[in-house]
């Protein structure tokens, strides 16, 4: 086996893109996106048997004081992991690679699934799972950064996918009864969805920064949003969707439901019904003020930046505003991704991160009930592992780190 370095775009593509592997945070473009976007410098390398790429690798070098680095290959690497000897090799070949750059350690975070799971975290099969590749990393020199249960990692540990690869009726059949439900009202408050139009960056944003406020995730610059779709998309691999309201048009269509409603409710003389109706009556009325106190004329609700490489797509950058909440915006977004990615031929959607302690008292736990209710399998990852190649400088480096990262993140909350 010979190990390659600086390997071409188009042989790279070649081998990452049709690997059952292959992840969008392994693909050439998003190295060349992490240098402009976070100034980290790609290196792209591989194992060869017979000239043939066997194994790749994005390593992504952050440069530190004293030229000192380390390396980040996120989901990497594009490898058969089964196959231990390959596994080591490659880690060998990387390990002696890296010295030549001061490397104090490198990360991996695989795109591998630790063990099936119920929806509600309950380990479905205790025979089948991939402990042995924890167990063997382990063996042959990473540190397990540990099961973490919620955004502690440099991606999240746990998502849900969805297998998209048949009939839209038949992923629809699979959705929650209550999303099934509003997916087939078929968008009864005529929201408007938008798709890769040129002015839909900041009104993006803003649903980002309002979700951020209000269960506490930290955010980029907006400049960081802008790149990410740019890049991405003149290859194809990004779109960006809004969903926004006509204020007017809510406002006649809630005008039309209280009038019937209220019809409904002089005619009944069932009491039980009379009581119905008047449910109804007060949960528009309810529902009309707050339409009828937005001075504007249109109010975007939600938005989303998605990934697409290979045969998935993911839903990586998302918000929705606190605002009419009730039109449930956030399920149309979600089914013109899916129905899209389905039209395309895509083949699985990852909504790209949940809680892996679905606890109604956690504070994300919104967001996973929401994507549980897509249907989507419960994937838990089986997480970060670093090698240390300079051992002391690494449990040094690693404390600092925690301790810079904690500060960054605070920092950029306050100033959401």
């Amino acid at each position: 086996m010979e190990f390659i370095e600086n390997i071409k775009k188009q042989e790279y593509e070649d081998f990452v893109s049709n690997n059952e592997k292959s992840h969008f945070l392994q693909s050439y473009e998003w190295g060349v996106f992490c240098k402009k976007s976070k100034n980290l410098t790609p290196h792209y390398v591989g194992l060869k048997e017979n000239n043939k790429l066997i194994a790749t690798a994005l390593l992504l070098e952050k440069k530190l004081p004293l030229g000192y680095s380390y390396f980040y290959c996120p989901r990497g690497f594009i490898i058969d992991y089964k196959n231990k000897d390959l596994l080591k090799e490659f880690t060998n070949n990387i390990k002696l690679y890296l010295k030549k750059y001061k490397a104090i350690y490198f990360r991996i975070d695989p795109d591998i699934p630790l063990q099936k799971l119920s929806i509600k975290g309950d380990v479905i099969d205790k025979e089948n799972n991939n402990y042995d590749i924890v167990n063997f990393l382990k063996k042959i020199g990473y540190k397990h950064k540990g099961f973490n249960k919620n955004f502690e990692c440099s991606e999240p540990r746990y998502t849900f996918r969805l297998n998209i690869n048949k009939s839209i009726e038949e992923i629809i059949n699979g959705f929650h009864p209550t999303t099934k439900n509003i997916i087939r009202r078929k968008n009864p408050f005529n929201l408007i969805i938008s798709k890769n139009e040129d002015d839909l960056i900041e009104e993006f944003y803003s649903t980002m920064i309002e979700t951020g406020k209000r269960v506490g995730i930290a955010t980029y610059p907006l400049k960081y949003y802008e790149l990410f779709y740019k890049e991405l998309h003149k290859c194809n691999m990004s779109d960006i969707y809004t969903v926004k309201a006509d204020v007017d048009e809510l406002k006649k269509i809630y005008k039309e439901k209280l009038k019937i409603v209220q019809k409904e409710l002089d005619s009944v003389k069932s009491e039980s019904k009379k009581k119905e109706y008047t449910n109804q009556l007060n949960k528009i009325l309810k529902e009309k003020k707050e339409i009828d106190s937005i001075e504007k004329k249109q109010i975007v609700l939600s938005s989303m930046i998605t990934a697409k490489y290979n045969d998935k797509v993911w839903t990586v950058h998302g918000g929705n505003t606190t605002a009419l909440r009730f039109l449930n915006a956030n399920y149309e977004i979600y089914y013109k991704i899916i129905e899209d990615s389905n039209r395309e031929n895509y083949k699985i959607v990852d909504f790209f991160g949940t809680t892996g302690n679905p606890d109604k008292n956690n504070k994300i736990y919104g967001i996973h009930l929401f994507k549980s209710r897509l249907g989507g399998e419960y994937t838990e990852f089986i997480g970060e592992f670093d090698y240390p190649i300079k051992p002391l400088l690494y449990l040094f480096f690693i404390k600092l780190i925690k301790i810079k990262r904690n500060i960054e993140r605070n920092k950029r909350k306050n100033n959401q």
